[in-house]
């Protein structure tokens, strides 16, 4: 009997120990990328080519490239995605910075950070 609750007693520790790692691991980077700051860019300044820029924190690093031609973005592409992608949310940002020619966008509901984090690897791109 003894033995029956020394086991359930790891196992007990080990499902808190994993679920503790998980919520860590979840929330890394959400406060930080909750506080960044995207600045507008310049594009008169950015000549004709393809830039990459990234963004990391936790999580939402990520990494795009910027096609930019007549001093208009023709394109964004990611390289490196983040960690919980979601492809409706990348699309509808990447098509309001083409529409608006700018990161100076609103951010999708429900996606602050990723779309933050998305806003500042183009930016970081965009003014290299």
């Amino acid at each position: 009997m003894k033995l029956v609750l020394k086991i359930l007693a790891v196992v007990a520790l080990v499902v808190v120990a994993v679920f503790a790692g998980g919520v860590f691991f979840i929330n890394r980077g959400l406060d930080e990328g909750s506080k960044v700051v995207i600045n507008r860019v310049d594009l008169s300044l950015v000549e004709d080519g393809t830039y990459n820029g990234k963004y990391q924190a936790g999580r939402f690093s990520n990494e795009v490239s910027v096609t930019v031609q007549n001093h208009k973005i023709t394109g964004i592409s990611i390289l490196k995605d983040v960690l919980f992608k979601k492809d409706e949310v990348t699309k509808e940002l990447f098509e309001r910075v083409m529409e608006k020619q700018n990161t100076d966008v609103d951010v999708i509901s429900g996606a602050t950070v990723t779309c933050k984090a998305y806003l500042k690897s183009v930016e970081d791109a965009l003014s290299k």
